[in-house]
């Protein structure tokens, strides 16, 4: 397995959207209703999407915590923050929800900062150094 020696950069980065993600999901499942009404999107979406984020943020906090994640740990975040970004635009631009002006303009407005989470967790990685991590003899 391949690893990398994280840069403080990158765990830094990591932290912020765990956290963001946490709090983001915990309040889209606690607020779902009013979010509902103030953005015109469906409830059920709000909360599912919350609680997609609550392991996700865990996840992410994990591989934060380690010093030497996993490199597939790492390009799996920002994979799956990509396909959050991509979403959220198919989302909007297919009919299959009709938020008000506001709602548009939120969605939109995370999906730009999930954006610059990836980014930013991108360049971090390459700030890191691979590490080989070999199988341990007996």
């Amino acid at each position: 397995m391949t690893s990398i020696r994280a840069s403080s950069f990158l765990r830094r980065v990591l932290v912020v959207d765990a956290v963001f993600s946490g709090a983001s999901g915990i309040g889209m499942i606690v607020f779902a209703e009013l979010f509902a009404n103030l953005l015109q999107l469906p409830a059920e979406l709000i909360s599912e999407a919350g609680i997609v984020l609550l392991p996700f943020a865990a996840f992410v906090g994990f591989v934060a915590a380690r010093s030497e994640p996993a490199r597939i740990a790492v390009w799996a975040i920002v994979a799956i923050n990509v396909v959050w970004v991509v979403d959220s635009i198919v989302l909007l631009f297919t009919g299959w929800v009709a938020p008000n002006a506001l709602g548009y303009t939120v969605v939109v407005a995370q999906a730009a900062g999930v954006l610059v989470l990836a980014d930013l967790e991108y360049m971090g990685y390459r700030k890191s150094r691979l590490v080989s991590v070999g199988a341990m003899s007996g």
